[in-house]
């Protein structure tokens, strides 16, 4: 029988006590980047995670191509259900799943991941708080090199089937309706201001920064709930609140823990700046 979840998030020490549980699949879906701001480019990170080590058992998602719609011209569009479905299933997701995402980062990747898992209706998906670099600094055991084997495909009655997309996220509209105050909305801007070069458009008008890095601690585990909930105190009473940043990944952050505070009403503008940034509206 697989884990089950009772909150968006793990501990390291969860998944170490449910490692190689039946129906336990774990992710990791790191990114690598170069560049900061318009100049940024992004790597799979499929060879650091055969040779620089991974939790035992777990499968590489691709998130650049992957999970990801090649279509649109922006980086990281969420896939249509039929790009997602099968991806999933090439992963090794199946009916009975319970999927725990990490990445070796500040956790971008990987709530970008559980937050489109989450869009197609799959509740039984969480994040490795803390990630790679916790497990890894608590001396948790490391695996080098390649699976031996590609995940095993569902039997036919278990094989994954994505669900409806949910309205978990803000296109391009949404958030100008937010700006102009016709639908109003708290705006949160996810990105460190630094990571956006000196050299670019305006943000969304209207904005509250609060960067990932604040909502983290020294261990790169979320807050206390306390702590958070005073990260998150500009927003956190707001009927609707919309997060983004400069591809859509450090919103699902915010997003992350906006969820984990019991906010019901939280949206990714999945085009973030990339997509804003190409005809910006005037404050």
């Amino acid at each position: 029988m697989a884990p089950v979840l009772t909150s968006p998030l793990v501990s390291t020490q969860w998944l170490a006590d449910h490692l190689g549980a039946d129906d336990l699949l774990v992710l990791d879906a790191s990114v690598h980047t170069d560049g900061i701001g318009l100049d940024t480019t992004w790597h799979s990170a499929q060879t650091a995670h055969e040779h620089d080590g991974h939790v035992p058992g777990a499968v590489y998602a691709d998130l650049i191509h992957a999970f990801s719609s090649p279509d649109t011209g922006l980086p990281f569009t969420r896939p249509d259900v039929d790009r997602f479905e099968s991806a999933a299933r090439a992963i090794g997701v199946s009916r009975a799943s319970t999927v725990v995402v990490y990445d070796d980062g500040i956790g971008e990747w990987s709530a970008r991941l559980w937050w489109i898992f989450r869009s197609y209706g799959f509740e039984s998906v969480a994040v490795l708080d803390g990630g790679f670099p916790k497990w890894r600094d608590e001396g948790r055991p490391v695996r080098v090199g390649a699976l031996s084997r590609a995940p095993r495909p569902a039997a036919d009655g278990d094989a994954f089937v994505a669900g409806e997309e949910r309205p978990l996220w803000a296109d391009r509209a949404r958030v100008r309706r937010a700006v102009d105050g016709s639908e109003p909305a708290a705006l949160v801007l996810a990105a460190d201001v630094t990571t956006l070069g000196d050299d670019h458009p305006p943000v969304v008008p209207g904005s509250t920064t609060i960067p990932v890095h604040e909502l983290l601690d020294e261990s790169n585990a979320f807050l206390r709930r306390t702590d958070l909930e005073r990260a998150l105190a500009p927003v956190l009473s707001a009927d609707e609140v919309v997060t983004y940043c400069g591809v859509g990944s450090a919103s699902c952050v915010d997003a992350l823990a906006l969820t984990v505070l019991g906010h019901r009403k939280v949206r990714v503008y999945d085009g973030s700046l990339a997509e804003w940034w190409r005809e910006p509206v005037a404050s």
